[in-house]
């Protein structure tokens, strides 16, 4: 283990500290920030609160959002996981507020990847039922929101790409339909399929680039990043879910 680091080999490095507070990343060093951030929406996690209000919330992602913006190369790119919307603790438009967010904090939009998960238990809150008294629209889907920091070309790195051009042919269709990750399996409340990244990073990046998840959990977006020849560093502020994520990348699934 190298000192410092809860985990670190040539691939992957594990940071377990507050991210707001982690001096362990140097500013314009970071390629391509691959993440799917706390919700806000109740989960159970062992180290943060997600029960904040929806002020709160849009503050802690404003603020998290401008520190990662600080970490990218002026050629950096930004894939953000986030909700359309949500209706748990009342209706906001999840999408749209972390989009203007994100914007604010320095990044300039690029388009959207609506992720189809296939996550029908979503469907089960019909408000007034065959009514239209106060019906409930929900979309089983969430967002990839593609973002950039200064420049959408991409010049620095290896400028070695891997992508095939079947895989290019199919992301580069907006609609991506994969399933979610198990919890139970996986041993995390929220954990994201190791595909999510995957995708991301092959379309987005080159190789031996270096991609960050800043709320790395149980390190899907490392796992992605050494299957396929990219640096990955995860900030987690919870050593449980480091050490989930250390086995994880250890066993390479």
């Amino acid at each position: 283990m190298a000192k410092d680091y809860f985990f670190k080999n040539d691939r992957s490095a594990i940071i377990n500290e507050d991210l707001f507070a982690t001096k362990k990343i140097q500013k314009e060093s970071i390629d391509l920030v691959v993440t799917s951030p706390p919700y806000n929406v109740d989960i159970q996690y062992n180290s943060h609160d997600d029960r904040g209000t929806y002020a709160e919330y849009l503050d802690f992602s404003s603020r998290w959002m401008k520190r990662c913006h600080g970490w990218m190369k002026s050629d950096g790119r930004f894939c953000l996981n986030i909700p359309l919307d949500k209706n748990k603790g009342g209706q906001q438009s999840v999408g749209a507020d972390l989009t203007t967010l994100a914007k604010e904090a320095g990044f300039s939009y690029h388009s959207t990847i609506i992720w189809n998960e296939g996550n029908i238990s979503r469907r089960t809150a019909w408000g007034s039922w065959a009514s239209a008294s106060a019906p409930y629209v929900i979309a089983p889907v969430e967002l990839i929101v593609v973002l950039y920091k200064d420049s959408w070309k991409k010049t620095s790195g290896s400028r070695e790409s891997d992508i095939t051009k079947e895989e290019f042919m199919t992301w580069t269709n907006g609609l991506w339909t994969f399933n979610g990750e198990s919890k139970k399996k996986v041993g995390h409340p929220a954990p994201f399929p190791v595909e999510l990244p995957f995708r991301c990073m092959k379309l987005f990046s080159f190789v031996d680039d270096t991609v960050l998840d800043p709320f790395m959990g149980s390190g899907s977006t490392l796992l992605a990043a050494s299957r396929c020849q990219r640096k990955g560093v995860g900030i987690e502020i919870d050593a449980r879910y480091c050490e989930l994520a250390q086995k994880r990348i250890e066993s390479g699934c």
